[in-house]
């Protein structure tokens, strides 16, 4: 799950000993030592969120907030989405992109009464805050909340639970957020997540974060899950991971995301990369994200090429493994534009020898999104 080497030396979120007292196996992820599985195992966990509900802790994501009556403005000229338009405490997922149209990160947008809070990847969070110091209007406040803690609860009884302590949270829709008190602390609830299910992110005071999790984790739906199957439910999702999937060589369009760009940052451009990206959206891109479904057992991992009927490279894979709820293998990864027709057959170079696939449509389990 990540390239470092040692413990002692990784930040620890504000659930770290809840983690060992539940028997977690801690890994290296993003400079923080974090659970990547439980008891029960990533197969189990991964699951039980399918069926029931998952408790994830992600409090090593970066929390920001813009202040002022100009940060959605501000915060708008640094990302192709629509952030001037959101309605109060509507959420956005968008993008922060270069001046050629790569992707420096992806990241959630909350317009809230204060301004916007902002959810960045733990592992692009440092630079983050370097890029808005650099380019955001004077006059917008930017304050980093290192002193909050952030979980998720996913799954189709996830909603049931968190309304016990939180009542009222599932008036919420999908892609929308609001200020509840649960026991006693102030919580920032959003309707989002990154499994594909129904589900929330809470987000609180880091000295309420051991008291909300016990409550969570007592309630007879909810387990707790590792990133072991935080991976595999968004892989099955269809749902990008900065890094892998995305990064300052992908494009929002290349890679599937050009729902995230509405019709007036379409038109009217004013970001970062601009350009480019507005020249994809009328021309198409040079190759595109796809899914890839193996013929067989043997999973596909990142990094491995794609090949046509030919034997030609036409792509590679660059997120793969085994679906639980999909029944087997799945990837996703970049191919050549001309070879993106859903159905195409194409090759799997695993171990040197070509194996069967196919170019499918993503994701490979349909969301179950709350709208009402």
């Amino acid at each position: 799950m990540s390239d470092d080497a040692g413990t002692d030396t990784l930040a620890r979120t504000p659930l770290h000993d809840e983690h060992r007292a539940l028997g977690a196996t801690l890994v290296g992820f993003a400079g923080y030592e974090m659970p990547v599985r439980y008891a029960a195992g990533i197969m189990a966990e991964h699951t039980h969120t399918r069926a029931a509900a998952g408790l994830f802790d992600v409090s090593h994501m970066g929390q920001l907030r813009l202040t002022g009556s100009g940060a959605a403005d501000a915060l708008e000229r640094l990302v192709p989405g629509d952030i001037a338009g959101l309605a109060p405490w509507a959420m956005r997922y968008t993008q922060f992109t270069d001046d050629e149209g790569g992707i420096l990160d992806d990241l959630i947008a909350t317009r809230t009464d204060y301004g916007v809070h902002l959810v960045v990847n733990a592992s692009c969070k440092e630079q983050d805050i370097a890029h808005l110091e650099r380019r955001l209007d004077a006059g917008v406040g930017l304050s980093v909340l290192s002193e909050r803690a952030l979980v998720a609860l996913q799954g189709p009884r996830a909603a049931a639970v968190l309304e016990r302590h939180a009542p009222g949270c599932t008036r919420l829709a999908f892609m929308t957020a609001g200020t509840f008190a649960i026991g006693g602390a102030d919580a920032l609830v959003s309707r989002c997540g990154y499994t594909g299910e129904d589900g929330f992110e809470i987000s609180v005071p880091e000295d309420a974060a051991v008291a909300l999790w016990r409550c969570l984790v007592a309630e007879p739906e909810v387990e707790p899950v590792g990133l072991g199957a935080r991976d595999s439910l968004r892989l099955e999702a269809g749902l990008c991971l900065y890094g892998h999937d995305i990064d300052e060589t992908t494009s929002p369009v290349e890679a599937g995301l050009a729902w995230s760009i509405g019709k007036r940052r379409r038109t009217g451009g004013g970001f970062p990369g601009a350009a480019r990206i507005q020249q994809e959206l009328a021309e198409g891109p040079k190759r595109r994200r796809v899914g890839i479904l193996p013929d067989g057992k043997a999973p596909a991992r990142e990094g491995t090429p794609v090949l046509d009927a030919d034997g030609e490279e036409i792509g590679t894979v660059t997120s793969g493994g085994f679906g639980p709820t999909a029944g087997g293998p799945v990837a996703m990864g970049y191919v050549a534009a001309e070879a993106a027709e859903i159905g195409r057959p194409v090759s799997l170079l695993v171990r040197g020898k070509p194996r069967p696939a196919a170019i499918v449509k993503l994701p490979f389990v349909p969301h179950t999104y709350h709208r009402p």
